[in-house]
C-alpha cells in the first residue's frame, strides 16, 4: 500500500473517530435515568407544572445529565464534501470520555479514502489517554504489519496541525455530554421553540445560536468568565464562526436529542445524536498490544511525523 495512502488513511481516522466522539458526546441525553432531582425542579405546586425560564430548565438538564454517567448513543455527522458517517454504541462520562462506537462511513472524500483500504466501517474504543480504531484486513496486511488496531494517543494528536490537533485533544479529554447545553447557556438568546414527541416521549424543544465573536462580550450569569473564554477558544480552533444548537428535553429534565449545525473550515457541519438507556454499564479496554500499531510510529515509518501536517 502506498505511503501516501497510509498517511491519508491514518489522518482521516484521526479526524473522523475524534469527531464522532465529540459529536456523540456533544450533549448527554436519553431516557431511563431516574431524574428525580429534575422532576422536583420542574414539577411543583397544586398538581400542575411550574413554568420555568429556558435558562433555568437547561441548568437543571445539565445537572441531571452529569449525574447520569452513561447512555446508549446513536449519531450522524456530515461535514461538507469531506465526510458523512453514522455511529452507535455506549459511552460513559463519569471519569472523562470512554466507551465504544461502531462507525460507518456513508459519503464524502473520507469514505472514498477508507474504501480504498477495504474499510467501510470500524470499531472505535475511547479511553482516557487514547482512542483505538480497528482497521480492515487489507489495511492490516499491507500497512500495519498484520495488526488490526491503531492507537491514537491524545498527546500525539495535540501535535497534529497545531491548533486543530490541540482542539482534538482538548475535546476528547475534556468534553462533557452536556456541551450542547453549555453552548446554549453561553448564547444568551436561548428560547423555547415548542413541544414535541421524540421517540414516544414528550419533550420541550430549546433553540439558540452561538456567535463565537460575541461569546466573551455577552453578559451571562450562567457560565463563568473562564468557561466562556474556554468555549470561544474551542470553537475558534475548529474554524466555527456560529453554532446553532437545538435540544429536546424530556419531562425528567434529561436530553433525548440534540442537533448542532455550524460553518467550519471544511464546510457546513451537522451532527445529530439521540440517547437512551441512561445508566447502562460501559466496559471498555485497550485492544491487545500484540494486535495494535501506534499511529505516531506508523506515520514516522511512512515518512511523516505526528507533528507534521
Amino acid at each position: 500500500m502506498k505511503s501516501t495512502t497510509v498517511r491519508r488513511t491514518t489522518l482521516a481516522i484521526a479526524v473522523t473517530a475524534a469527531l464522532a466522539g465529540v459529536a456523540a458526546c456533544g450533549s448527554g441525553s436519553g431516557s431511563g435515568a431516574s431524574g428525580k432531582d429534575g422532576k422536583a425542579a420542574s414539577r411543583a405546586g397544586q398538581g400542575g407544572v411550574t413554568h420555568v425560564s429556558p435558562l433555568t430548565a437547561l441548568r437543571t438538564a445539565a445537572a441531571s445529565t452529569d449525574k447520569a454517567d452513561s447512555a446508549r448513543v446513536d449519531m450522524t455527522v456530515s461535514m461538507g464534501t469531506l465526510m458523512s458517517m453514522k455511529g452507535s454504541g455506549t459511552l460513559t462520562w463519569a471519569h472523562g470520555l470512554s466507551g465504544a462506537l461502531t462507525l460507518t462511513y456513508t459519503g464524502g472524500t473520507v469514505a472514498d479514502t477508507m474504501r480504498a483500504t477495504g474499510t467501510t466501517s470500524m470499531q472505535a474504543r475511547y479511553l482516557p489517554d487514547a482512542y483505538y480504531a480497528r482497521m480492515g484486513e487489507k489495511f492490516a496486511e499491507q500497512a500495519s504489519g498484520g495488526k488490526h488496531w491503531l492507537r491514537y494517543g491524545y498527546e500525539d494528536l495535540a501535535k497534529l496541525g497545531g491548533g486543530s490537533g490541540a482542539y482534538l485533544k482538548d475535546q476528547m479529554q475534556n468534553n462533557t455530554p452536556n456541551q450542547s447545553v453549555k453552548l446554549l447557556l453561553a448564547s444568551g438568546d436561548v428560547r423555547k421553540a415548542g413541544e414535541e414527541r421524540i421517540a414516544g416521549e414528550h419533550t420541550t424543544h430549546y433553540h439558540g445560536t452561538v456567535n463565537v465573536a460575541d461569546i466573551a462580550a455577552r453578559s451571562s450569569h450562567s457560565l463563568t468568565a473562564a468557561q466562556l473564554a474556554d468555549m470561544k477558544r474551542q470553537l475558534s480552533r475548529s474554524g466555527i464562526t456560529t453554532d446553532t444548537v437545538d435540544l429536546w428535553v424530556n419531562d425528567q429534565n434529561l436530553l433525548v436529542k440534540k442537533v448542532e449545525t455550524a460553518d467550519t473550515t471544511n464546510g457546513a457541519m451537522t451532527s445529530t445524536a439521540t440517547y437512551r438507556d441512561y445508566g447502562v454499564k460501559v466496559s471498555v479496554a485497550a485492544p491487545p498490544k500484540s494486535d495494535t500499531a501506534d499511529f505516531k510510529e506508523l506515520m514516522a515509518s511512512q515518512g511523516a511525523g505526528a507533528g507534521r501536517s
